[in-house]
């Protein structure tokens, strides 16, 4: 009895001091992640008013509630259980530190210790709250759920898409005739004039600028012109989306998560704005869901999907939609195949004939409507976007050390004029006036300075690409790329979250003035961004990281089959880093994959009975 005892009192001893230094770890971490915490916050100068701050003991409270949950879990397992949430831990801590300098300063203070200090300490903290989250995510829920349902309600999707068609077409009387923005005056003016370019996708020029024409030729209205191209838009993506809610029952979604889910696509302002909108960006998304729908039955039922021909053909069709309206959609395109393929090793030969099929179709069809069209093909800028971006800054910044030769070679492919034009959130100043004559004629000159230049100004390099790239992953900041910039009925201030106008040779004819009045603020002012919380659900950096977590956690459990299809708009995501700046419409199709990778976790976690 005295051993028991005696055992039961070297526990308790053991338990406590474990406890002690577990305490005195947790308050360690949790005042140097107070120390780090400023480098995330939008305040410029000493901090003082946080560090001597009651605001400063209620992180600390916070961080030491957490660290001490965390450090309670005694993690387990191999030391590659730390590599993910090491990797979204740490990038998540570089783009917030990273993207708080570029706001405050429009540049990263690379040379300075201390910011480098802070981010390991974040970075060392959110990985451990991110292994945390996963941990305590894998605990698989209870269900009463039978399987999947089967069959085709065929008057519940009518309902969807009509609730979703009724609520795009409130929208649609208000703002009528629609968005007609984003380049679409230039698009309209090449079918006009018959002198085409390859500088925005054929496809969709045809099929904006001939629904347009075709209908002023035949009523003399462009309003009337405008809104049938808006009208069809609008059915093509109530239709995709009522797909997408389908597709969700079969596999089981029920009645409320459909309800929710369709008055999602139906309210969302970003998802309705592009459905409304003349840019080709929302008939991409819409080719993008159906992609990624159909990688999913691909992946997880690879016999089936072969076997049924309907499917690889309508991937072909999605597919090709995809990459004839963005060029971006052909890089991501290119890259995802030897991934599939990796994959679905087992049906390799099939994959590839269908992947090579898409890509042959692809270039068919791309090059008859360069012949056909007679379209001018020579331009570079667009893919030289971040050179000339950091040629331009280092100009900028650094004029007085360059040398007079080397000033000289640059004014050859950017006139002195267009470097003037130099703004750090957008390219389009300066590259608008790229000399591709010069550049055809001499590309070896053009990439012997950029090189040369990078050498010698690195830094300078990574925040020229920075500042053009960082709202797609900074959650915290305004897009107002396009501050003090005129455009046809007014000028952009505060915000440049959605273009909203009627460009000519339209005009805006609202048959509902409040509701108008409504998405033009959200468009043009700062107001959703006022709203805490509801400001993330707008924010394209906030919707990447709960992207980034959820496939982080799906990878994290080695679910693959659910992670590939999510690998294409991924690629697509890393093109638009190397655009000429950041706005929400090239990165709509995250609103759409976030609810389909939360369908993805739940199937995840939820074993069936």
């Amino acid at each position: 009895m005295k051993k028991k005892e005696e055992n039961r009192k070297d526990l308790t001893v053991y338990l406590q001091s474990f406890s002690k230094a577990r305490l005195a770890v947790a308050a360690g971490i949790s005042i140097a992640g107070c120390w780090a915490f400023p480098w995330m916050l939008h305040i410029d100068g000493s901090c003082l008013g946080y560090s001597n701050s009651i605001w400063s003991v209620a992180v600390f409270l916070v961080l030491f509630w957490g660290m001490n949950k965390v450090l309670q879990t005694g993690f387990s397992g191999n030391a590659h259980r730390w590599f993910l949430p090491g990797v979204v831990g740490t990038m998540f801590s570089l783009c917030m530190v990273f993207g708080t300098q570029l706001d405050l300063k429009e540049s990263v203070p690379f040379q300075k210790g201390s910011m480098w200090l802070g981010i390991a300490v974040l970075a060392f903290i959110f990985t451990l709250l991110v292994r945390y989250a996963w941990e305590r995510m894998s605990f698989p829920y209870a269900t009463t759920e039978t399987g999947k349902s089967e069959g085709t309600q065929k008057s519940g999707m009518a309902v969807t898409f009509t609730v979703i068609l009724l609520c795009y077409l409130l929208v649609f009387l208000a703002v009528y005739p629609g968005f007609f923005v984003y380049d679409a005056q230039d698009e309209y003016l090449q079918v006009v004039t018959r002198n085409f370019s390859t500088h925005h996708p054929l496809l969709h020029v045809l099929l904006l600028g001939g629904i347009l024409q075709l209908v002023y030729k035949l009523t003399g209205s462009y309003n009337l012109g405008i809104a049938c191209y808006t009208v069809l838009q609008m059915i093509v993506m109530a239709g995709i989306f009522t797909g997408c809610v389908e597709i969700l029952r079969r596999r089981g979604m029920k009645r409320l998560g459909r309800i929710l889910l369709t008055l999602y696509f139906g309210l969302c302002p970003v998802l309705v704005m592009f459905s409304l909108c003349s840019a080709k960006d929302g008939l991409f998304t819409g080719m993008m869901v159906i992609q990624v729908i159909l990688l999913q039955k691909m992946c997880s039922e690879p016999e089936v999907f072969f076997e049924k021909k309907w499917f690889p053909v309508m991937l072909t069709a999605a597919s090709l939609g995809m990459m004839l309206l963005r060029h971006n959609g052909v890089y991501a395109f290119l890259v995802f195949i030897p991934i599939i393929l990796l994959y679905l090793r087992k049906y390799f030969k099939k994959a590839l004939a269908c992947m090579v099929g898409i890509v042959t179709l692809y270039l068919l069809i791309n090059s008859s409507l360069t012949m056909l069209l007679h379209a001018e093909t020579s331009e570079n800028q667009e893919i030289l976007t971040v050179p000339i971006s950091q040629l331009a800054r280092v100009y900028t910044n650094e004029k007085e050390e360059l040398s007079k030769e080397d000033q000289q070679v640059l004014y050859q492919y950017l006139p002195k004029e267009a470097l003037e034009n130099y703004n750090p959130k957008v390219t389009d100043g300066v590259k608008i006036y790229f000399n591709n004559e010069a550049f055809r004629a001499d590309k070896t000159g053009f990439f012997r300075l950029w090189i040369k230049w990078g050498l010698e100004h690195p830094f300078t390099y990574l925040n020229a690409w920075f500042m053009t790239s960082y709202g797609f992953w900074y959650p915290d900041t305004v897009i107002d790329v396009y501050r003090g910039n005129s455009v046809f009925t007014f000028t952009y201030e505060d915000s440049s979250y959605f273009g909203y106008e009627v460009e000519q040779p339209g005009t805006r004819e609202s048959r509902i003035p409040v509701l108008n009045e409504l998405y033009r603020r959200m468009s043009l002012e700062i107001a959703q961004q006022k709203i805490p919380v509801v400001s993330m659900l707008f924010s394209p950096g906030f919707q990447f990281w709960v992207m980034a977590f959820f496939l982080g956690f799906l990878a994290y459990r080695g679910a693959w089959k659910r992670v590939v299809p999510f690998v294409l708009p991924g690629l697509c995501y890393l093109t638009v880093l190397l655009g000429p700046t950041y706005l929400v419409r090239y990165v709509v199709f995250l609103w759409v994959m976030v609810p389909l990778l939360m369908w993805e976790m739940k199937e995840e976690l939820t074993p069936q009975i």
